[in-house]
């Protein structure tokens, strides 16, 4: 294919598949405001029933599956238009807003109110300073952000929250996946666990925890924006270049591109970190995996409602912006995790179902799922709504299902506490094989 017509098929390909929306479940983020002036305020009944109508009638006229997942789409404006008119507060109708789309049990379909303006490339939350994630069936603390009023208590990477303003974890767990239909695995509960500490930004939330020893703790902690800036890094450990992706931007990709040669120079096997990558671009992420597949690889294909379809397909000219990087033969083993998301998910399926990679972690989302543009609400807020469902070129629909590594490596309590990673000492030991 020629440039121009390479060009050509980028152009229509951006269009409909060039803003797969990161899968970073409630991160809000957000692009710059509509053009357009808010028409109207919910700060009356009215005003926020023209909100919820909005957002209701897109959905039913945009989304992907016409049958809306099963969800009795009727039922719910029924169920939940009353709470929206009641609402006493923005923040109380957008959660109104968005008890309704949890009923579609889509991470990529978001609603964000007028103050959550972000980009879907710096995502940008709030937080209490705490990453949490569950590990021996338990939530556990994976992080704890430097500089957080969390970070001076004795709260610790392997703690165990135990209650969140009194509440039990497990009851507040349990009541929000009764919410979505009492899905007690996969996405939903990864979700339920990841944001126990939701809520509006300035209010505080009392949280409990035990420590390595056993000790209960307590604490007040201050809910806040924080922002998330996505990247790449690069690490080497003996003959193994590590190399974690946040997320596929175009920068991104052609950052990664450029560094590549030097950081794979003398190494004998490459890791590709995806633990933490919740998709992005999904024309960035063929740029990426054009890096290490065939020219003509089909990456599969998206389709909406209508049955008007794309196919995503590996092309090395694709990254005519750095000729001298080729196709990369090295060994090549990926890290995946329940955090590993839609475009990210994408290569994976591509890398493992063509035999170029090991996938070694845990199993991915299932959150694939393409969003066509942005729909501006009427009181300045967003929405975003899944336009177009996915399948690999095999056929076989990862949404819901998501990626089954070749060697499933759980990491314990014990590991988060001495900071030890199993899954990328796996990895380093099957490339040295």
């Amino acid at each position: 294919m020629g440039r121009s017509n390479y060009r050509s098929k980028r152009s229509a390909a951006a269009v409909i598949v060039g803003v797969l929306v990161i899968c970073v479940f409630r991160l809000p983020v957000s692009t710059a405001a509509p053009d357009d002036p808010p028409v109207v305020s919910t700060s009356t009944p009215e005003g926020r029933l023209a909100v919820f109508d909005d957002v209701w009638e897109t959905i039913q006229s945009r989304y992907y599956d016409p049958r809306l997942n099963g969800a009795d789409w009727q039922a719910k404006r029924n169920e939940f238009r009353p709470a929206a008119a009641k609402a006493n507060s923005v923040y109380e109708f957008y959660e109104v807003l968005r008890q309704m789309l949890a009923s579609l049990k889509d991470a990529h379909t978001r609603v964000y109110s007028p103050d959550e303006k972000f980009d879907w490339w710096s995502p940008r939350y709030v937080t209490v300073g705490l990453t949490i994630r569950e590990i021996d069936g338990a939530p556990i603390v994976l992080q704890v952000e430097s500089g957080s009023a969390a970070a001076k208590t004795d709260i610790r990477p392997g703690d165990q929250i135990t209650s969140v303003d009194g509440v039990p974890v497990a009851r507040i767990i349990t009541n929000r996946l009764e919410n979505v239909g009492g899905h007690v695995e996969g996405p939903a509960r990864y979700r339920a666990i990841a944001t126990i500490f939701d809520g509006q930004a300035g209010t505080s939330v009392r949280v409990d925890w035990t420590t390595r020893d056993g000790k209960t703790k307590s604490a007040v902690l201050p809910r806040y924006w924080t922002q998330r800036h996505l990247g790449f890094s690069t690490q080497r450990k003996g003959k193994v270049a590590v190399l974690r992706i946040d997320a596929f931007t175009q920068s991104v990709a052609l950052e990664f591109s450029r560094a590549l040669p030097d950081v794979i120079d003398g190494a004998e096997g490459i890791v590709i970190d995806l633990r933490s990558n919740g998709g992005g671009d999904a024309e960035a992420m063929a740029d990426v995996a054009s890096l290490f597949l065939d020219d003509g690889i089909n990456l599969g294909k998206f389709a909406d409602r209508s049955g008007a379809s794309f196919e995503l397909q590996t092309y090395s000219k694709r990254l005519w912006r750095v000729p001298q990087v080729g196709r990369v033969k090295l060994p090549l083993v990926v890290l995946t995790s329940e955090s590993t998301s839609s475009a990210a998910e994408i290569m994976v399926a591509a890398l493992q179902t063509k035999g170029r990679a090991r996938v070694i972690g845990a199993g991915t989302c299932g959150c694939v799922l393409a969003i066509r543009n942005r729909h501006p609400l009427p009181d300045g807020g967003l929405l975003d709504v899944s336009e177009f469902d996915y399948r690999t070129a095999n056929g076989v629909r990862l949404e819901g299902l998501g990626i089954k590594p070749d060697q499933t490596v759980p990491r314990s309590r014990k590991d988060v506490y001495s900071g030890r990673d199993p899954a990328l000492d796996v990895a380093r030991k099957a490339l040295r094989r």
